[in-house]
């Protein structure tokens, strides 16, 4: 499969469909690699908790499963990178 190192799709996976609405489930990134990022691409929602601290949750973004998001995916990582040094 041509670019198989940007997509795959695990219809085995007992969470699987984790997402509804995509066609092609991409699990590549079944961890967002944002997660840890205050900003990132997708949309995910913020909450503060009783001490104020605050949490990001990811339930309803979709973005990493994408499969035509690979590349802006892995640019934006590689340039905060960059941007960090």
């Amino acid at each position: 499969m041509e670019n198989s190192y940007k997509f795959f799709e695990n219809t085995e996976c007992k969470y699987y469909p984790c997402h509804k609405g995509i066609d092609e489930l991409n699990c590549l990134f079944c961890y967002c690699p944002m997660y840890f990022l205050d900003k990132c691409l997708g949309n995910p929602e913020y909450s503060e908790k009783e001490n104020g601290v605050i949490v990001k949750n990811c339930t309803k973004c979709s973005y990493p499963h994408n499969k035509n998001n690979y590349e802006e995916i892995m640019k934006y990582l590689s340039d905060r990178i960059k941007n960090a040094k």
